[in-house]
């Protein structure tokens, strides 16, 4: 029987979770902003708040390292991403990521480096940055390909050619990368399968470890949006978007891919270290402008504004701007529904020790439902979408909220 709203928190016990933690840094910096983008990203912004901003990023960075959060704990990964943090002084993202190697306790795998992932565009990548990257610890690169076709690519407005995205990766490889992740679009505009099967031989023909496969989503206040609401972006159907989704479950597959999250696939042993925590609503430090750090049901966003963030810096105050207090039953709808977007699912014993609840006690009927439609199954002492539930993922995730 489904638990009433109002008895729900009282059958959870205090949340545990000791694991490990992540560090995201942003840098939202871009040499020109892509009409789908939602993200928080600027573009025209001057050399001095760059460097400054990099500079007031180290020292949050350091600072963070002595908050109750961060001291006694242990870290597995740092991502840094934005914008394109591959644009800027390549000496300063060196600088902050050796600070930020120095100041956390890095020692979550024992005998292993942490992961720790760059993401870049192929046009601001070059042998000097690449090995300057290497050098200070980027051990994973996420380049932001998206597609292999110039007429694809124009069509979303990425400023970099097919041509340059082979380049990028040939030379990352050159460097000495071995932990490469490429970013793949579909559902673009003017895209049919046949163009999308094409990118996608392209891409595993490198041989890359890993690939992000993303269907485009129309974002509210973007240009794209604007252009859907005029009826003036020419986009694929659903059923077409769909059939994508397959080719590429497909195709990878068949390449020695395997498909650990909706929207990830890595070959054995090169899934991303730092998002799998955050699917596992694991915790996390944020670093810079627009960046959230989640901790025990807390989650603390910064200051987005670039200047306004490294003013607060200078001023010895930490930009927090809003916090956000989880309470227990919010926190564990979050870690089902984040946790079904990987396909091995939720482990329901790791949610009892975490909550003291398992999915089948708190959703009920609802889970019954979506077992009975077969959108979900349970197996293994896990709850997991099934592959008609990974097609419907949206509409599963909206009943279990």
């Amino acid at each position: 029987m489904e638990l009433k709203p109002d008895t729900k928190e009282s059958r959870f016990h205090p949340e545990t979770c000791e694991d490990p933690a992540g560090i995201y840094a942003h840098i939202p910096f871009c040499q020109s902003k892509c009409p789908y983008c939602s993200f928080v990203s600027y573009q025209g912004m001057n050399l001095s708040v760059k460097n400054n901003y990099m500079q007031a990023l180290k020292r949050q960075a350091q600072a963070m390292a002595c908050h109750p959060w961060s001291k006694g704990r242990t870290f597995h990964s740092l991502f840094i991403g934005g914008g394109t943090p591959s644009s800027v002084d390549s000496e300063k993202t060196a600088a902050f990521i050796r600070a930020c190697l120095e100041a956390y306790d890095f020692t979550a795998t024992p005998g292993k480096k942490p992961e720790v992932t760059l993401e870049a565009n192929p046009n601001s990548l070059n042998g000097d940055r690449l090995d300057r990257f290497r050098q200070a610890g980027v051990n994973r690169l996420s380049i932001g390909i998206q597609s292999f076709s110039d007429a694809m690519l124009k069509n979303i407005g990425r400023t970099h050619t097919a041509r340059e995205g082979f380049n990028a990766f040939e030379s990352a490889r050159a460097a000495g990368f071995k932990n490469i992740n490429l970013d793949l679009m579909y559902g673009l505009p003017g895209q049919d399968s046949a163009k999308w099967e094409k990118t996608l031989q392209q891409a595993v023909a490198l041989a890359p470890e890993h690939l992000s496969v993303y269907e485009l989503t129309i974002e509210g206040n973007t240009p794209f949006a604007e252009l859907v609401r005029r009826k003036r972006l020419d986009l694929p159907h659903e059923e077409v978007t769909l059939s994508m989704f397959e080719q590429a479950r497909e195709i990878l597959a068949v390449n020695g891919y395997r498909h650990y999250e909706i929207s990830n696939y890595a070959r054995n042993g090169f899934a991303c270290i730092h998002n799998i925590n955050y699917w596992e609503n694991g915790s996390y430090v944020g670093l810079g402008g627009g960046a959230v750090s989640c901790f025990s049901g807390v989650r603390i966003k910064s200051e987005e504004n670039p200047v306004r963030f490294t003013q607060m810096i200078d001023t010895g105050r930490m930009p927090f701007k809003e916090a956000e207090f989880l309470p227990l039953c919010a926190r564990f709808r979050e870690t089902v529904i984040m946790g079904l977007r990987m396909t091995a699912g939720v482990s329901n014993s790791r949610l009892e020790k975490r909550f003291g609840l398992t999915p089948q006690i708190y959703y009920g009927e609802t889970l019954n439902r979506l077992l009975s439609q077969e959108l979900l199954e349970e197996g293994e002492g896990r709850l997991r979408l099934t592959h008609k539930g990974l097609l419907l993922a949206n509409s599963v995730m909206a009943q279990l909220v």
